[in-house]
């Protein structure tokens, strides 16, 4: 204040003819002083008078302080009364902006409205959603405070703890503050408050041995409070707010020659000098009474201010001492307005009656260059916008400690480009080798969702792998995505694939070793219907009437290749002749089978001359029997097919990763109709094949048709269950396993006992033999 005050008496640009003074008064940061500072200051006099002004020569422009917000509150609402201005260097609490409460209080440094913006784009720029707060009990630390509370939950981020901190702290609560820091398994710590408050507790915290990342607010950082080696140890690494800082012209070398001397009107310099040099004034004008302990060295005055280390003298520190530069400035050029403005404008005074509310109205107005060349001017609020840097606590090799500008914060730029840090300069203290990781839960990867735990924040969570047919395809998803239905997800649940529509088909190995088991078995039944035709005037053949043994074989062969019909991919054509073509082909041959049977036994009841069975022997029995069985099975296939058609239909529920292609039966009433008269057909020709196996042996096949039969059934009664509990190709490879089954079982048990005497056992099969044994059913027949 004193060097921009004299820099001003010095320029006849500003203020010609008129020069700046000053009074100093020490408030020492407590409202109690800094009220009777005020009122001495509007007084003039030593004795204190109230709305008093005691010498009216004394033209008191503006007050320029204080620095703690608090005491700036007290000061604002006195001076304001008078509206009289008030401007603070360092003072950034959000309610001073009020101006129906603070009409003239205006500042140089921004407020702390924005800080809470500023934490958090510094949190989300490192990815740390999991910090503790450590805030000051005053109004700056709870108003700043609570805002980053409510900024940090509406982005979703997490508090750890949130914890007050006085200067008057007991030991019990500093032990109990440092025992949650060190415990908490949040890494970032936020620090807002002033450095004798956060001071004790990061003593105490060297002692623990315990490591955090530090983030303080702009007024601790640049605190000298800090720079012993001890501290600046544990501190290394740490991110602070503060303002610019900017080099002012000439300001470095006026530091420099400053000397105690014999004329210096200065009356702080010389304790000054003994506290920063240790050393004591023992005689001469220089005396002085606070530091006479006798044991220290004498004061020579020929110290040098450039061999003091940082820690007790920053004299490259230029934040606080910038924004009192521009206050004084701001100050002297509203002065410069108002006394040379043009009297037809109005709001003009002369330097006799300069009142202190027109002053106020230059100042709101006030907009210059400084010496520095930046912008100063107030806003609506009454403070000065301004760019925030971005400070890292470094500890280079040689021990020196330094502050590193690794970043800016632009105020009036949009909001995704305001924060900008180059991480490279970046040195992290406490081990960390890259960016420390302060989070209550790791991130989950794609194909998990996070899940919150239980009386903890919502940054505290599980991650729970996305159930099957869902998805999540980006880090920390809160819930997943559920593929679309010709979709499904894959392993890791991070992408949808399309499913695979699944049919039985030639092309699968279980659909091939049917088909070619179809084939084999088909070809086989040929073979044996080219060895009954080739034998067909052998007494086996002839016996067991070749007519209907030839229609049998030719029925088997059409049911062994019906089943290829159910082997491919399902269309409408297909799903019709699929079971119609079954019922039909199956309750022919069944139909066969029991023709044969009750030809048998008619023969044998009708040896008696007088028997009313004869009327039934001839060739229209067997025709009447295939056709009246076929034709009430064509009915109904005929009924289902007109009325209830199958049709091709995709299965979407029963495979999560496949679309199985079937055939919807579309009644299942039909479907049980005909496979319930099949059932029937078989059960009359078990029955009547039942009656008939005590026949003589040599001609009756009937215990071989009961074989048959009783493989038929037992197939297509297992058959019903496992149908129905299966599905897809599953499903149709059971239906042309029954298929199969139950035909191979009528040629196993009606034909190869047949065929294995026409090729392997002639002699049992020709007629001397058969006369032998049975003269009389031979002849007969």
């Amino acid at each position: 204040m004193v060097f921009a005050t004299e820099e001003i008496n010095q320029n006849p640009k500003i203020l010609p003819n008129v020069t700046l003074g000053f009074r100093i008064f020490d408030s020492c940061h407590t409202e109690a002083m800094a009220t009777q500072g005020v009122i001495w200051m509007l007084s003039g006099d030593k004795a204190i008078i109230p709305n008093y002004r005691c010498q009216p020569a004394t033209k008191m422009a503006a007050i320029v302080g204080d620095q703690p917000s608090s005491v700036s509150i007290q000061v604002a609402r006195i001076l304001g009364l008078q509206r009289i201005p008030q401007i603070s260097y360092a003072s950034s609490l959000l309610v001073l902006g009020d101006k129906l409460q603070f009409p003239s209080f205006l500042r140089t440094v921004g407020s702390i409205e924005s800080v809470p913006s500023k934490l958090a784009d510094l949190l989300s720029h490192f990815g740390w959603t999991w910090v503790g707060i450590l805030f000051s009990s005053t109004d700056y630390g709870v108003d700043a405070a609570q805002a980053l509370k409510t900024e940090l939950a509406s982005l979703k981020f997490c508090v750890a703890f949130f914890e007050t901190l006085s200067q008057n702290d007991s030991p019990i609560r500093i032990q109990y503050l440092v025992n949650i820091i060190r415990t908490s398994s949040a890494v970032v710590i936020i620090v807002h408050g002033y450095p004798m408050e956060i001071g004790p507790v990061l003593e105490e915290m060297v002692q623990a041995k315990a490591r955090k990342v530090w983030i303080f607010g702009p007024a601790i950082t640049g605190s000298s409070l800090f720079f012993n080696r001890r501290l600046w140890e544990m501190l290394n690494g740490t991110i602070g707010f503060t303002i610019p800082n900017l080099d002012i012209p000439s300001f470095r070398e006026f530091q420099y020659k400053n000397h105690p001397t014999d004329s210096s009107p200065d009356i702080f310099l010389r304790p000054f000098w003994e506290h920063v040099f240790d050393c004591e004034w023992k005689e001469g004008p220089h005396k002085t009474d606070e530091f006479q302990s006798g044991g220290r060295k004498p004061c020579l005055g020929s110290e040098r201010l450039e061999s003091l280390p940082i820690s007790t003298y920053d004299f490259q520190n230029m934040r606080v001492s910038y924004c009192t530069y521009n206050a004084v400035y701001a100050l002297a050029h509203a002065l410069h307005d108002l006394l040379s403005c043009d009297s037809d404008r109005g709001n003009c005074s002369s330097f006799a009656d300069v009142q202190p509310w027109q002053v106020l109205h230059q100042l709101k107005q006030v907009k210059f260059h400084n010496p520095v060349g930046e912008e100063v001017y107030f806003d609506e609020r009454g403070s000065t916008p301004s760019v925030t840097e971005i400070v890292n606590w470094q500890l280079s090799p040689s021990g020196a400690n330094r502050y590193v500008t690794v970043g800016i914060y632009e105020h009036l730029t949009p909001t995704f480009s305001r924060l900008k840090i180059n991480n490279s300069l970046i040195q992290w203290g406490g081990g960390y080798h890259e960016v420390p990781r302060s989070v209550c839960s790791n991130s989950c990867p794609p194909g998990y969702r996070k899940v919150s735990q239980k009386g903890r924040p919502v940054c505290c969570f599980h991650c729970v792998p996305c159930p099957e047919g869902e998805i999540s395809n980006e880090t920390d998803a809160i819930s997943c995505i559920k593929c679309p239905q010709d979709h499904w997800s894959n392993q890791r649940r991070d992408q949808c694939i399309r499913r695979v529509v699944e049919f039985l088909s030639f092309d699968d190995t279980l659909g091939a070793w049917m088909g070619a088991a179809a084939i084999f078995l088909s070809v086989t039944v040929s073979v044996v219907l080219v060895i009954f035709f080739y034998y067909r005037h052998s007494p086996i053949v002839k016996a067991n009437n070749r007519g209907l043994s030839y229609i049998l074989l030719i029925s088997l062969i059409l049911c062994y290749l019906c089943s290829l019909i159910f082997i491919g991919k399902p269309t409408e054509l297909r799903c019709i002749l699929r079971q119609t073509a079954f019922g039909l082909v199956f309750s022919f041959c069944v139909a066969c089978i029991l023709t044969k049977t009750t030809v048998v036994l008619v023969a044998f009841r009708a040896l008696s001359p007088d028997s009313i069975y004869r009327r039934w022997l001839g060739h229209r029995t067997p025709a009447i029997i295939i056709v009246s069985c076929v034709s009430v099975q064509t009915i109904i296939c005929i009924s289902w097919v007109s009325m209830y058609p199958p049709f091709p239909e995709f299965n979407w529920k029963h495979s999560p990763t496949k679309i199985l292609l079937e055939c919807n039966e579309n009644s299942r009433t039909a479907f049980y109709c005909m496979l319930g008269f099949l059932t029937l057909l078989a059960g009359i020709s078990f029955l009547v094949a039942f009656q008939a196996r005590k026949l003589p042996d040599r001609y009756n096949e009937s215990k071989w048709i009961v074989f048959s039969m009783m493989v038929f059934l037992s197939v297509w009664t297992s058959f019903l269950p496992a149908y129905l509990s299966t599905h897809g190709k599953q499903m149709v490879a059971v239906e042309i396993f029954a298929i199969l089954s139950s035909s191979t079982g009528v040629l196993a048990c009606i034909f190869l006992p047949k065929c294995y005497i026409i090729l392997l056992k002639r002699e049992f099969g020709s007629v001397r033999i058969l006369n032998e044994k049975f003269p009389r059913a031979n002849k007969k027949l």
